[in-house]
């Protein structure tokens, strides 16, 4: 409310990605594939994320990321048509 009196914006919190080992590991492994996931926007990056963090099993997410992988390489979201 002391924002809106005083006419200001509150500061913008920017918060960390929790991006599943398995993305990680796939993006060590692979140049292209790394320099086409942080080329995304932020919100694209995050559907990936958050995709990623939907699944159980390792084996779930590892397969979900080779799905994703053209995706990725076209620039576009998890959830992009």
């Amino acid at each position: 409310m002391e924002h809106a009196v005083a006419g200001t914006r509150a500061p913008r919190v920017e918060r960390e990605l929790a991006f599943p080992e398995e993305l990680t590991e796939a993006l060590d492994a692979d140049p292209e594939l790394a320099e086409a996931f942080h080329a995304l926007t932020p919100g694209r990056q995050k559907s990936y994320a958050f995709a990623l963090n939907q699944a159980r099993q390792s084996a779930t997410r590892i397969a979900r990321i080779e799905k994703f992988r053209p995706r990725i390489l076209a620039g576009k979201g998890a959830l992009d048509r």
